[in-house]
């Protein structure tokens, strides 16, 4: 990665520092601009291969009562399985992405910063493609913060599950 060292952990929230802390998840912080915090932006800006760069994406299952939510991570390259491979595994009959009201609500972390350091109460769900990866980008809970680490560093994390096929590659078109 070019241009963009690694700077001290008080950029980020108290609940991403603390859990990053208490799982002993070797990571680097980096400083973003809140206009680069999407990936695709962050990506070109920072000369970033997508296939590096990990999303995390709170889901939700409108029908159910009471619904639920798990918090899904998956590279940059790919599309989460939510029609699919989503409602498996909450056991749904209908999932979608959650809302920019609904992640704030649910992770307290606005769309552009989402990480699954630091998230309570939902679990966790990474695609297996992500920790083939020698390291990743992802949000450090803030649109003004990224986290570099080895992806498996997330399977410390409590009641983290590792998903075969939780995303897919888009279809060439």
């Amino acid at each position: 990665m070019t241009n963009h060292d690694a700077v001290s952990t008080d950029i980020l929230m108290p609940a991403v520092r603390d859990a990053l802390a208490s799982s002993g998840i070797a990571h680097q912080v980096l400083a973003c601009a809140d206009e680069l915090s999407d990936t695709a932006a962050f990506c070109a800006h920072y000369d970033v291969s997508l296939e590096r760069a990990a999303n995390t994406i709170v889901v939700t299952s409108r029908k159910a009562e009471p619904s639920v939510q798990a918090v899904c991570v998956v590279l940059g390259t790919t599309r989460l399985d939510v029609n699919s491979k989503v409602k498996e595994l909450l056991g749904v009959k209908r999932a979608s992405f959650a809302d920019a009201e609904l992640t704030v609500d649910r992770t307290g972390m606005v769309i552009g910063g989402v990480t699954p350091f630091g998230i309570a109460g939902m679990p966790i769900y990474v695609d297996s493609a992500v920790l083939e990866q020698p390291d990743v980008i992802m949000g450090g809970g803030n649109r003004t913060s990224k986290l570099r680490l080895d992806p498996k560093e997330l399977v410390k994390l409590p009641g983290v599950q590792v998903v075969q096929g939780l995303a897919k590659r888009p279809e060439a078109g």
